[in-house]
């Protein structure tokens, strides 16, 4: 464990997310009030102010060629993946982390950590809807789409926007132990630990529609009529494959199987069915899935609950009084 001062940076740049830089931060502040000692710092390329991504204004302290941290912590903005990370800015972030400890990235802040080379043969995630982007932009890097936050060594990668809490915690609990770490997630009330992973919060599982004409076919079928057979025999069949075809063409284009692309697309309908207020057992039934224990494993697999409380954790806000 961690024992005094111990400066955390936080990298800002215009149209950063505010919530990536205020969320961590204030787990930081809360654990000096049970003993921690952070000091916090705010650092730009140049050390001028930046606009967030709602036009609050955040001051600098500091420019990335004075500043020294033994925690630097890379907050995230929405252009980052769709455009080449500024110059300025990957120079800061590649500076930075030379002379700190441990850097970790929040949301999309992974963009700049790859774009500066810090992410080479390491784990890493961003936010649900960019880890494919992470990973074409960063082939070297095996990219986890589901972790809400990643661990390879002294470099912390952390998924959507509120993840970087779960991150801010992780780190003071290697710092100062899970007790401490434990007071600090009571006094914010939030959670030590979340029960699984990203993908709870993510639309759709199923990627993009194939571009294939024969796996479309397959896709429309599942769709239209989940509750069909649709085993390996019965969808080559349909549409005037081997089966063993079908099964190639479906590891080229989707990498995966007809049988678990065909469990995807029924766990989004039972996902959606369960959103709209449909009981469990209903929710399994017009999905396809053969009973609740089935769809009860699928939701396991896929998102580490079961789905009794994923309707409970995203049906409403409103708690019972």
């Amino acid at each position: 464990m961690a024992a005094g001062r111990h400066g955390v940076g936080f990298l800002v740049f215009d149209g950063m997310k505010l919530l990536d830089l205020s969320g961590p931060a204030e787990v930081f502040g809360e654990a000096n009030r049970f003993g921690a000692d952070y000091r916090l710092g705010i650092v730009s390329a140049d050390g001028s102010p930046v606009s967030s991504s709602i036009g609050m204004r955040v001051t600098a302290d500091t420019d990335a060629r004075a500043a020294a941290y033994d925690t630097l912590v890379v907050v995230g903005g929405d252009a980052l993946p769709d455009a080449p990370v500024d110059p300025a800015l990957r120079a800061a972030a590649k500076a930075l982390a030379g002379r700190a400890g441990r850097v970790a990235s929040v949301c999309t802040g992974a963009f700049v950590l790859g774009a500066a080379g810090l992410l080479e043969g390491r784990r890493a995630t961003t936010h649900w809807q960019h880890t494919s982007t992470l990973a074409r932009r960063c082939p070297a890097t095996r990219v986890e789409a589901d972790a809400l936050f990643v661990r390879d060594g002294s470099t912390y990668t952390s998924a959507g926007v509120t993840a970087g809490i779960d991150l801010a915690l992780a780190l003071v609990e290697d710092d100062h132990g899970p007790a401490l770490a434990r007071e600090v997630a009571r006094s914010l009330v939030v959670y030590m630990q979340r029960a699984g992973g990203q993908s709870q919060f993510s639309a759709s599982l199923q990627g993009p529609a194939p571009r294939t004409p024969v796996l479309r076919l397959v896709q429309e079928a599942v769709q239209g009529d989940p509750a069909a057979d649709h085993g390996l025999e019965a969808l080559a069949a349909r549409v005037r494959v081997s089966p063993r075809h079908l099964t190639r063409m479906f590891r080229a284009e989707l990498d995966t199987t007809p049988m678990k692309y065909v469990e995807l697309i029924r766990f989004d309908m039972a996902k959606a069915l369960l959103d709209a207020g449909l009981n469990a057992t209903e929710a399994a039934t017009r999905s396809g899935f053969p009973s609740y224990e089935s769809l009860r494993r699928a939701f396991s697999r896929h998102l580490g609950l079961s789905p009794i409380r994923y309707q409970q954790r995203f049906a409403t806000t409103a708690r019972e009084s």
